[in-house]
């Protein structure tokens, strides 16, 4: 991240607990592609630093909020949290165990517990899924029974305020406001019950 990219905290963290993320000197860097002769000859085309040293401690129940101009890594940061972005050097512990360095495989028993939140809510929705479904097909993925789906669907619905849940439910993304559509988005990632929720802008 860049120096003037700056963190603010909330007051609610159990300070003597152990860490729920703890990241070390963590470093994502992004190969600049050269031009086909550069990369025939061997010729390097150097690289772009995302994220350069970072360490973070964030507490259970703390509130994190990174601030900084556009460019300067703070949505890098968070999808290298999740496994999204390739970690070029450093550690990311969630609950003292290392796993920046997991394969996909062994990071997708995690997927439930560390959710993200978008940017853009009408590419995160898939349009031919209504609401609900997009919920619901989140919980299977996660190996939720199928009984207990529209519960956790419709409790996810009420608490981003999308309610009457039968009125918002069998909508499709392109019929809801912009708005509606990212509380469906925060809906979907609250009904896994993560604990780590992050939230890009």
């Amino acid at each position: 991240m860049r120096p003037d990219t700056s963190v603010s905290r909330g007051a609610v963290a159990r300070i003597d607990a152990e860490p729920i993320i703890s990241l070390t000197d963590l470093s994502v860097h992004f190969a600049l592609r050269g031009s086909a002769l550069g990369r025939l000859i061997g010729r390097s085309s150097g690289s772009v630093k995302a994220l350069d040293g970072v360490t973070l401690d964030i507490q259970p129940g703390e509130v994190v909020g990174l601030v900084g101009e556009s460019g300067s890594g703070k949505s890098t940061l968070g999808r290298a949290v999740l496994g999204l972005a390739p970690v070029t050097g450093g550690s990311i512990k969630f609950r003292g165990r290392e796993i920046s360095t997991l394969s996909e495989s062994a990071m997708r028993p995690l997927r439930a517990k560390l959710q993200m939140i978008f940017q853009d809510p009408h590419a995160a929705l898939n349009p031919s899924m209504t609401v609900g479904q997009a919920i619901s097909d989140a919980l299977r993925i996660h190996g939720v029974p199928e009984a207990d789906r529209p519960a956790q669907v419709a409790g996810a619905l009420h608490r981003v305020g999308l309610s009457p849940v039968e009125r918002f439910a069998p909508k499709y993304p392109a019929e809801l406001s912009g708005g509606q559509k990212q509380r469906a988005v925060i809906a979907r990632a609250l009904s896994l019950g993560p604990e780590l929720l992050v939230a890009d802008e």
